[in-house]
């Protein structure tokens, strides 16, 4: 546990959470020692399974179920099962070393097992497990490429219907949805690495409209929903990058999406795309995201775009129009450009537009 420290818990947890987790000690149930992690059950207002690891450093990182540590902080039952593991450092170094050693075991009674013995073990688990059996399921179709049956069971996984009382699911209910939601985005990655890129780039599309039909009919609270819109977007990406598609057809879908609502939930970045598009590509994406610019000079999403893509290219020039074309009152977009100007080694006229900024604030005021 080099650099596991109770000051190392009290830095990320913060003064509240280490204070708050003193009442806790008592409260917990160690469940498992593994190499580098410890598992327990901290006894608050409910049960809260803990998984936390004992590899930090001066940063100790872990996942508790609570709905603070769902939101992704390190809560007093993270930290309580810290100073639990503190409390007992001498002895996890024989757990750790004996869960590496049943973990060695393990994988060589597998590994001597015959073909038959692996499937009988397998089937046995498929018998009274039917999550696995649904993954497994799936993932046998995406190696199949039977895309027909992986789009019926796509569109399945991210029906909220199973999940949602009265038309919307709940918070407590919503991280189970991510999850299922999130073997969907396994079936397409799974396509595509079975050779079969052009139809998960297809599918991974049709799970982003599926998706964001339902984002409004579903508490994200703790931002599952928002894990999963980024791994679709790594599918698609992955798929694109397998079998790059027509730079004429991805250009304009990419613009499209940019622009659109669906891009809250993905989070997909053009750049990421440059390779894939290459110089002809790109440039259509520019000249598209120019043309949707100019047509909604005030809009946020075209705003963004134009301002991404500038940047990127180095045209200082192009990021002042975007910001120009919609200057607040109160200055704060005179000081941006002005900014971006003396940045670009142009301090003049960065000058000029901070003085104009003033200006036009103190005008503003009467």
């Amino acid at each position: 546990m080099t650099g596991f420290t109770e000051t190392g818990l009290r830095a990320i947890a913060g003064r509240r959470s280490f204070e708050r987790a003193q009442e806790y000690l008592d409260a917990v149930t160690v469940t498992e020692v593994g190499d580098g992690w410890v598992t327990a059950t901290v006894h608050g207002t409910h049960p809260y399974a803990v998984e936390l690891s004992l590899d930090g450093g001066d940063a100790p990182s872990g996942e508790c179920d609570c709905p603070y540590g769902l939101e992704g902080n390190f809560c007093k039952h993270l930290v309580a099962v810290g100073l639990t593991a503190l409390s007992r450092a001498e002895s996890l170094p024989g757990q750790r070393t004996r869960a590496r050693s049943r973990t060695r075991r393990l994988d060589a009674w597998l590994a001597a097992l015959s073909r038959e013995e692996l499937l009988a073990l397998v089937r046995e688990q498929l018998g009274e497990d039917p999550q696995l059996r649904r993954r497994l399921e799936l993932r046998a179709a995406s190696a199949r490429g039977d895309l027909d049956e992986v789009r019926a069971r796509v569109r399945e996984l991210l029906d909220i219907g199973p999940f949602a009382q009265y038309g919307y699911v709940e918070y407590a209910d919503a991280r189970a949805y991510g999850d299922q939601a999130a073997q969907a985005v396994s079936a397409i990655t799974a396509l595509t690495s079975a050779g079969r890129a052009a139809d998960a780039l297809s599918l991974a599309r049709e799970a982003m409209r599926l998706l964001h039909a339902v984002q409004e009919s579903i508490d994200d609270s703790d931002g599952r929903l928002g894990e999963v819109g980024a791994e679709l977007a790594e599918a698609h990406l992955d798929a694109c990058r397998a079998t790059p598609p027509d730079p004429g057809e991805l250009a304009p879908w990419l613009v499209e999406h940019l622009l659109g609502d669906v891009d809250d939930l993905t989070g997909i970045d053009p750049l990421d795309y440059e390779e894939v598009l290459g110089a002809q590509g790109m440039a259509t994406v520019r000249r598209l995201a120019a043309e949707a610019w100019r047509g909604n000079r005030t809009g946020w999403a075209e705003k963004y775009l134009m301002e991404r893509l500038a940047k990127a290219g180095g045209d200082v020039d192009a990021v002042v129009a975007v910001h120009a074309a919609d200057l607040d009152p109160d200055g704060s977009t005179h000081l941006l450009i002005a900014r971006e100007l003396d940045t670009a080694g142009r301090p003049d006229e960065a000058l000029r537009w901070a003085e104009r900024g003033v200006e036009e604030a103190e005008s503003s005021l009467g």
